[in-house]
């Protein structure tokens, strides 16, 4: 039985009209409530995962749950269909389980705070926020283990809770929860500031409602909703085509030797409706990339892409989903069975992106974009620095952005558009460590009309036994480039030891023991091309040169010769682009097929190629089987 709300006042809100002003100022006002509610859990939380990187994801929301400002979409569907109990004023919930809210946070390092505001006695919106904690137990610091085969060994889970009633904290439960992670004073801190932004969100809302009056705060909302669902609804009948169009892409391998990993999907529109079927996808793994793909999340994420390559303009909320339907084969990567590990998922979270991008693209190759940097790197350091203190590290690294039909990738960004990278001064001072070089790899991204963005190499220099953790991607597949661009480079861990020794550390693995003065090389990969590199202006591959960001070799790539001033060479340019011959523009470059990548994997990184992937081997769990 779903949750049920309780209210004092029975008055059901109306639909009134609104005039273009009152609606434009009551959109702007939510929107800057959403960007109040960052503000206020940056000045006040204590990880750097989420005071500084800006791990988080906040949302207000109508009476019914559908988000009207925010980022990621809606958490309240999955949250309100899995909640037995009431929802009461002064309520705050806390769940941190993924298989309790239908996916609407993918692991249990996010904990999702839900905030109902209730006005007069009656429910009028919802405020709600998740976050990434820096640990919630399990049994390797960070939480977040390549070699899970469970949820369970991950670290606590919390259902759905009412952790505060009535607007009274529920302490017990609190200290319950804490009491399982390595870190509870960061814990609790960014507990409280997550909760407080919430509440902020909460009192801006009723505010709005209380300057123009409740029917006027309800239209309002319903009418950013239809306004989004009428714009998405052209978008959808002019660039999604009748006839079925499909698209795969590949995780690398799950940390446990298995791999690689088939995401696979299928679009077609059906009247104006746009179905999307992920048959053909590789089952469940043993390991911890499962992800849970919440099939709003997914919507949103279609509808975002959309608007951004086709009109930026639209301000993108919940009102198109009825438009979209998803369908996820159960007991498959993306949709397993309880209780598969779930804590490595930002793989296939970050390649569901490259996936959208084949899909929509194929129907109209100029808008089509290549791969990029889908996904987010991390890279875990814990120990006892020199005062014998516990200290614990985790960072999420940034690569290259694809190249556009509209221009080149950033360099060095991360997938998430609002996160921003640690400045290496604030670990220098927290952690035991020094960052030696922190710059982008020169040609790592593909060649193409509009490169893609380089990569990031960042040397850490560890001043304290401890051991890391590496989650990474794209070490075994290429990010491929699109309409004749060239592929991107592709990833690399390396470890230097302090005797001078090296070796090539695999892309997922725990338990890496470091000593002091290690160094850690850390090289994210690049994004693909888009177009053919010949038809780049000379001048942007000099300027690239001087900026570091391509090399006097790499500039071959595009045809391009320059002298030793560093200046085109005219003359040797054009003779060079009128020698080549037999441009074929193909619309995917995956850089080699996957079993020629898996035959070459040794010699080219010397780690062993995965081992393809059997179906029936994931972690879900038997039926009348104990666990």
């Amino acid at each position: 039985m779903p949750a049920r709300i309780v209210e004092t006042n029975q008055t059901p809100l109306q639909r009134v009209a609104i005039d273009p002003i009152t609606l434009d100022i009551a959109e702007n006002a939510l929107k800057n409530a959403r960007f109040e509610m960052d503000a206020v859990l940056f000045r006040t939380a204590m990880s750097p995962g989420i005071r500084e990187q800006h791990d988080e994801f906040p949302l207000i929301a109508n009476r019914d749950g559908k988000m009207i400002v925010g980022q990621f979409g809606s958490f309240i569907h999955g949250f309100r269909e899995a909640y037995e109990g009431t929802i009461e004023d002064g309520d705050i919930f806390l769940t941190t389980d993924p298989y309790s809210c239908a996916g609407a946070i993918s692991h249990a390092n996010d904990w999702l705070v839900l905030v109902p505001v209730f006005k007069d006695g009656r429910l009028i919106a919802w405020t709600a926020m998740f976050g990434h904690m820096t640990d919630i137990g399990g049994k390797v610091p960070g939480s977040l283990p390549t070699d899970a085969r469970q949820i369970y060994e991950e670290g606590i889970v919390v259902p759905p809770v009412k952790i505060f009633r009535g607007g009274e904290l529920q302490q017990d439960i609190l200290t319950l929860i804490l009491h399982n992670c390595r870190l509870p004073h960061w814990n609790r801190s960014d507990f409280n500031a997550i909760v407080a932004a919430c509440r902020t969100g909460a009192r801006r809302c009723m505010e709005l409602a209380a300057r123009f009056g409740d029917d006027v705060f309800h239209s309002a909302m319903e009418d950013m909703l239809e306004r989004n669902r009428r714009a998405m609804a052209q978008l959808i009948a002019q660039n999604v085509p009748e006839r079925k169009q499909s698209f795969e892409d590949f995780i690398c391998d799950d940390g446990m030797g298995m791999g690689p990993y088939r995401i696979a999907c299928t679009m077609w529109r059906e009247g104006d409706k746009v179905i999307f079927d992920f048959e053909g996808t590789a089952p469940q793994s043993v390991g911890s990339i499962n992800f849970l793909l919440n099939e709003e999340m997914f919507k949103m994420f279609c509808g975002v892409f959309m608007i951004m390559v086709f009109d930026p303009q639209i301000t993108f909320n919940d009102g198109f989903y009825d438009l979209m339907e998803v369908r996820i084969p159960e007991g498959s990567l993306l949709k397993p069975r309880h209780p598969a590990a779930l804590s490595c998922r930002t793989h296939a979270l970050g390649r569901i992106f490259d996936v959208i991008s084949g899909l929509l693209g194929q129907g109209n190759p100029d808008f089509l974009c290549a791969a990029g940097f889908s996904d987010s790197p991390h890279l875990m350091y814990s120990g006892y620095d020199r005062k014998g203190e516990w200290f614990q590290l985790f960072q999420i690294g940034f690569g290259g952005i694809p190249g556009t039909p509209f221009g080149d990738g950033a360099d060095g960004h991360s997938l998430w558009p609002n996160f921003t990278n640690v400045p290496n001064e604030y670990l220098e001072a927290y952690f035991p460590l020094r960052i030696e070089t922190y710059e982008t790899i020169p040609d790592s991204g593909g060649a193409g009309k509009h490169r893609g963005g380089n990569g990031l190499t960042v040397a850490y220099r560890f001043l304290a036994d401890g051991t890391i953790s590496v989650h990474d991607e794209r070490w075994l597949t290429y990010p491929w480039g699109v309409n004749g661009g060239e592929p991107g480079m592709r990833s690399t861990k390396r470890l230097v030891r302090a005797d001078g020794s090296e070796q090539v550390l695999p892309a997922k693995c725990d338990r890496v023991f470091v000593s002091a003065d290690d160094l850690l090389l850390f090289e994210t990969w690049g994004g693909g091309g888009w177009g053919d590199p010949y038809a780049r202006a000379p001048a942007l591959v000099a300027r690239d040169v001087r900026r570091g960001l391509a090399t006097a070799e790499g500039a071959s790539r595009y045809g391009v010769v320059l002298d030793s001033a560093g200046e085109v060479d005219e003359a040797a340019t054009a003779a060079c682009r009128a020698a080549r011959t037999g441009f074929v523009a193909a619309v995917f470059n995956r850089g080699g097929e996957i079993e020629d990548l898996k035959a070459r994997c040794l010699a080219e990184t010397g780690l062993p190629p995965p081992q393809t992937p059997v179906a029936g081997r994931g972690g879900q769990r038997r039926p009348g089987a104990r666990i």
